[in-house]
């Protein structure tokens, strides 16, 4: 199969991606739901409801790189919306629903699609293994990123032809075609569809030259920019008008859906723990707590958050008062803790009013863990990239705590470990993510832990 014809292919993947999830979602509906489905002005609403937010988020591109796990999130948010949509037409026809059966129904027909996107997935990866949906592809200079871009094109999921590479210097590496000059007619003659070419090793002539032989040619060019070995998982680009600029730390939870969609889940979530567990847990504790020693329910303490700003952090009380609570961390047979904070603190209990925090907004469910001021003191000295953690909301639980790294800090790999694990989370943030982390949580509370003391 030539490239011209996978490209021609390629342009109908949207069109019957489209048509195959509205299929789907027709089909289950009516099946399932025939009652609320046949109505014309629901059909027409379903239909263009899913189609509009699609357009709305991007839904449906042909990113070479795209993968199912990497968009996973998007499709989430595309179902989620159309939930909403889908129950705002009862709004408008005064229908009597069955909410429980709906919700039921849609979560099926949110498997089936998931499982039928997965499915998509596989199947394009294994055409292009066997030769099908490729572009054919050269660079043009042998730069710092030339040795990592060229493992990309080796993939054959991606659906890449690397023909070879193109350098002033000779050389008989494998793969190299020539010097400067010579990549013209090797372009034409071997159909490449896109050029790659390291900026820094080209003058500003050669690259001019480049651009004006790729638009005489329709050929896609693209530039790779020297980043100076400065990689990270989170790094992005954007326009600055027709400046090019590398964000190296950028994140997921930047973005509005993450930022909105995890505030609503932190505000739903902890209203639902404040008044189904706090509502009696407070009373409860309080009063043990007074049969045993002296002092106030909740201990209140300064910890940095989010831009490293200080906010009161709440927890049950679990010392005696003292004067090196707000100095030294909790230690293995500590004799400042008593009898009911240690049944407190070996339960997570003393956590719990945290979800005060959450509602008021200086926290999250699920982030990284708000450290003593005295200690972000400290460590944003001794600790490498410490204070990358401080670009999200803190959490009551967090990635790091999930993996054993919660309570005392014994020896500086432990805060090392934290912080490596604080910073994975911010750039590798998801839904998908945070729902284990509180499972894992949940699940390490009933079990036990080692470091909960």
């Amino acid at each position: 199969m030539s490239a011209i014809r996978s490209v021609k292919v390629a342009d109908f993947i949207i069109p019957i991606s489209i048509g195959i999830h509205l299929f789907i979602l027709n089909l289950s509906l009516y099946v399932m739901t025939p009652e609320t489905y046949l109505d014309r002005f629901a059909i027409t609403f379903y239909n263009l409801g899913w189609v509009v937010i699609s357009v709305i988020l991007n839904f449906y591109t042909l990113e070479r790189k795209e993968r199912f796990i990497t968009r996973f999130h998007k499709f989430v948010m595309q179902y989620f919306i159309f939930t909403l949509a889908y129950f705002a037409v009862f709004a408008f026809r005064e229908v009597e629903l069955d909410v429980k059966r709906q919700m039921t129904v849609l979560t099926v027909i949110f498997f089936i699609l998931a499982l039928v996107r997965w499915l998509f997935f596989m199947t394009r990866k294994w055409y292009r293994r066997n030769g099908g949906n490729f572009v054919n592809v050269v660079v043009i200079g042998y730069g710092r990123n030339f040795n990592k871009i060229q493992k990309i094109f080796q993939r054959p999921d991606y659906g890449y032809r690397y023909l070879g590479y193109f350098h002033g210097v000779e050389a008989e590496a494998k793969n190299y075609k020539g010097n400067f000059d010579r990549c013209f007619d090797f372009i034409i003659e071997n159909k490449v569809d896109e050029i790659y070419c390291l900026i820094s090793e080209l003058s500003d002539c050669e690259v001019r030259k480049l651009i004006d032989f790729a638009d005489n040619n329709y050929k896609k060019l693209k530039i790779v920019p020297d980043n100076k070995g400065i990689i990270t998982r989170s790094m992005n680009a954007e326009l600055f008008e027709t400046i090019p600029v590398l964000n190296v730390r950028s994140s997921a939870l930047e973005l509005n859906y993450a930022r909105y969609g995890k505030r609503a889940f932190d505000i739903i979530f902890s209203l639902l723990v404040i008044v189904f567990i706090l509502s009696w847990l407070i009373p409860l504790v309080y009063i043990v707590m007074r049969l045993e020693s002296k002092g106030p329910l909740i201990f209140k303490q300064l910890r940095h958050g989010y831009n490293q700003q200080s906010f009161y952090c709440y927890k049950f009380r679990s010392m005696r008062v003292n004067g090196e609570a707000n100095l030294k961390m909790c230690t293995k047979n500590d004799c400042r803790v008593t009898k009911v904070g240690k049944f407190l603190r070996k339960s997570s209990l003393d956590e719990f009013p945290q979800f005060f925090n959450v509602l008021k907004g200086d926290m999250s469910v699920v982030g990284p863990r708000p450290h003593m001021e005295a200690h972000t003191l400290e460590y944003s000295k001794s600790v490498n990239k410490y204070l990358v953690r401080h670009y999200a909301k803190p959490g009551i639980t967090g990635l790091a705590q999930i993996k054993g790294y919660r309570g005392e800090i014994k020896k500086k790999s432990d805060i090392i470990n934290r912080t490596r694990l604080d910073i994975f989370y911010l750039e590798k943030w998801c839904p998908i993510l945070d729902f284990k982390i509180i499972y894992q949580t949940v699940y390490n509370c009933f079990r036990g832990e080692e470091n909960a003391y």
